[in-house]
C-alpha cells in the first residue's frame, strides 16, 4: 500500500507469491483476505450452512469446517454447494478426511503434514489436492510441536515454530506441491510475532496470520489486534483469522476492523466516537452501539463521526462522510462532507443518521456504477 500525500501511513508489504483458495487469490497484490471457522458440528449440515452464510453476510472471504470424523465428511459436498466463499477443510491426524474432503470440493487442506503420518500417507493427501486443485494450509501450532524440536530447544520459541514450518514445507516441496500457505501460531504474543517475522524472511509463500486460542471477545480482540496489527503494519500477512471465544461472525469484525484501522481494508462503516464525558449532549455511548448494530448492514467503505460536543467534533466531524456533534437543548449538529448542514432533534437522531448513512452509501454505488467501476460494497 502506498500513498505520496500521507507517506506516514505506507505500509510496504512483503513480496509472496500467490495462490488461490477456490476463486479466492491469496498472497501476492491480492487484498488481505478474512477468514473465521465454524464451531457447529459439521455433520448437522443446514447448521454448518446457516452459520457460513451468517459469517458471509459478516464479510468473510474464506471460512473453514473441522472434519474430525468419517461422518464429518460425509455430507462435505452438501456444505460445499451451500457456501458462497471457498471451504477450508480442517484436517488433524486422520489423512482419509483430507482426501474425501478434497475430493468432495475442499478448496484448501489445512494439515500439519508432519502429523498426517509416513510419506506415502502425505504424497496421497497431495495428489488429492492437486486432482481436485485444493490448496494446503500447513497449520503449524506452539502448543503441538514435535517431540523432537521440544527437546532440541526446550520449550516452544521462535525458532522451533520456524524450523517446524521449513520441515513442513519441505515435506509438500518434495512431493512437488508449491499451493500453499503457513502459518506459526501461538497463544503468546511475543512468540507468534517473533515466529511470523522469522518465517517471512525465510521464506516466499503467502501467510497465514492469527494468534491462537487469544481468549473471549475483548481479552482476544486486544490480542489478536496487538499481535496481528504487529505484523500487518510491518508489511507481513496475506490473509487473518481472529481466533476468538465468540461467535464466527465477531471474529470476522474484529478482523475487518484491524485491516480498516491500517488502512488495508475498507468495507462498511468507519465510526469515528468519542469515550464521552460530562460535557456530552447526547448519550454518545448508547447512540454509538445502536448505530453500529443498525448500519452492521452496510458494506460500503464510508467514514461516520459521532461526538458528544463541540471541543472535538467539529474537528472530527471535517474529516469524514457525515458527522454528528452534540449541542444543547437536546438539539445537535449534522455535518455532510465535513460541512455543517443541520440540525437534528434527540428524538430523530438515530433514524435521521441510519437515512444519510444508507443514503451516502448508495449515492457512493451509484457514482462507482455510472464510473464503470466495480462496487466498492464487494471490497
Amino acid at each position: 500500500m502506498s500513498s505520496s500525500i500521507r507517506p506516514w501511513r505506507d505500509i510496504a508489504r512483503r513480496q509472496s507469491r500467490q495462490i488461490m483458495v477456490g476463486k479466492v487469490p491469496v498472497g501476492g497484490d491480492a487484498p488481505i483476505t478474512v477468514q473465521t471457522m465454524t464451531n457447529t458440528p459439521t455433520e448437522d449440515v443446514a447448521a454448518t450452512i446457516d452459520q457460513i452464510r451468517r459469517c458471509e453476510e459478516a464479510g468473510a472471504d474464506i471460512i473453514r469446517v473441522s472434519c474430525p470424523t468419517e461422518e464429518s465428511t460425509r455430507h462435505f459436498d452438501q456444505i460445499v454447494r451451500g457456501s458462497n466463499i471457498p471451504i477450508v477443510a480442517d484436517i488433524h491426524f486422520h489423512y482419509k478426511r483430507a482426501l474425501e474432503a478434497a475430493d468432495k470440493g475442499a478448496a484448501c487442506l489445512r494439515i500439519n503434514p508432519g502429523n498426517i503420518g509416513s510419506s506415502q500417507r502425505v504424497a496421497e493427501v497431495v495428489r488429492a489436492a492437486k486432482a481436485n486443485g485444493c490448496a494446503i494450509r500447513i497449520g503449524v501450532n506452539a502448543g503441538s510441536l514435535e517431540k523432537d524440536l521440544l527437546e532440541k530447544y526446550g520449550e516452544p520459541c521462535p525458532e522451533a515454530l520456524v524450523e517446524s514450518a521449513l520441515d513442513h514445507i519441505k515435506l509438500l516441496q518434495d512431493h512437488d506441491f508449491h499451493e500453499f500457505k503457513v502459518a506459526v501460531k501461538a497463544s503468546d504474543v511475543f512468540l507468534a510475532v517473533a515466529a511470523y517475522m522469522g518465517l517471512a524472511d525465510a521464506v516466499d509463500c503467502p501467510l497465514h496470520l492469527g494468534i491462537t486460542e487469544a481468549g473471549g471477545l475483548i481479552g482476544g480482540t486486544v490480542k489478536s489486534s496487538i499481535g496481528i496489527g504487529n505484523l500487518l503494519w510491518a508489511g507481513i500477512g496475506d490473509t487473518i483469522r481472529v481466533s476468538l471465544s465468540a461467535e464466527p461472525e465477531q471474529e470476522v469484525r474484529v478482523g475487518f476492523e484491524i485491516l480498516k484501522s491500517l488502512g488495508l481494508r475498507t468495507r462498511g462503516v468507519r465510526v469515528v466516537s468519542c469515550p464521552s464525558c460530562a460535557r456530552q449532549g447526547f448519550d454518545v455511548i448508547r447512540t454509538v452501539q445502536t448505530l453500529e448494530e443498525r448500519l452492521s448492514h452496510i458494506k460500503t467503505p464510508l467514514s461516520l463521526s459521532v461526538l458528544g460536543c463541540v471541543v472535538n467534533g467539529p474537528g472530527e466531524a471535517r474529516e469524514t462522510d457525515i458527522g454528528l456533534t452534540g449541542g444543547g437543548a437536546g438539539k445537535h449538529m449534522v455535518y455532510l462532507s465535513g460541512v455543517t448542514d443541520h440540525h437534528v432533534n434527540d428524538a430523530d437522531m438515530v433514524e435521521h443518521i441510519v437515512r444519510l448513512v444508507e443514503a451516502k452509501a448508495a449515492q457512493i454505488e451509484a457514482e462507482m456504477t455510472d464510473a464503470g467501476q466495480p462496487s466498492v460494497a464487494a471490497e
